[in-house]
């Protein structure tokens, strides 16, 4: 999908929306535009937040809209009906793998070994979630990946944050990270989407230093 890289290109960080009501999902998402985040995964952990991703869709404006924390083929089905743009799992799961490079549907699986970017490359996929970032090893562990699987992109998720940003995003084989961060719970529910915007302009502008 030729609009997903080049958005991640000019702003690779992929901002996460959990929202459980919809009308705060879609402030959210425009607070997030208008910081320069034009590319959002929607994750599925709470009851209404395929009704927000739907949401954010119709009503979010000119976003890449994507759904994060997809378990099953079924929910993978379901989100790619739902309007989906991209798919994003937790783990690596065959048949979500398989279904989304037959739907021509940009995936990223959870990865945090070389075992399961090696099943990953092996399954036809080239770009990989790299989860929990962390606590997986973080940029020393990337750059032993990078090091094996140099035709792998990766995008590291969990425990990113501001401060962190640059050292992953200064790594070549790191095509954007993903991170909670850009939409803290308190601020969201407060309405506080001034701080949102702040947040992912502030994430904008380490990105473009990292990257130089």
């Amino acid at each position: 999908m030729a609009g997903l890289n080049e958005r991640l290109k000019a702003a690779p960080v992929v901002p996460l929306i959990g929202d459980s009501d919809a009308d705060r999902a879609v402030a959210t998402a425009k607070a997030l535009g208008e910081g320069g985040l034009s590319v959002i995964e929607v994750v599925l952990r709470s009851e209404g937040a395929l009704e927000g991703m739907k949401a954010i869709i119709e009503h979010g404006g000119d976003m890449i809209v994507g759904a994060g924390t997809v378990l099953t083929l079924d929910q993978a089905k379901e989100v790619h009906k739902a309007g989906a743009q991209f798919i994003v799992c937790p783990g690596l799961v065959d048949e979500i793998a398989e279904y989304c490079l037959a739907e021509s549907i940009p995936f990223f699986p959870g990865t945090m070994t070389a075992g399961e970017v090696q099943r990953a490359y092996a399954l036809g996929l080239r770009d990989v979630k790299f989860f929990p970032a962390s606590l997986a090893g973080g940029v020393p562990m990337l750059k032993a990946l990078g090091s094996v699987f140099r035709e792998m992109r990766f995008m590291p998720t969990g425990g990113v944050s501001a401060a962190n940003l640059p050292e992953f995003l200064a790594l070549p084989h790191v095509m954007a990270c993903g991170g909670s961060w850009l939409t803290p719970k308190d601020a969201v529910e407060a309405g506080d989407f001034a701080e949102v915007t702040r947040l992912a302009a502030e994430a904008v502008t380490i990105a473009q230093s990292a990257r130089g």
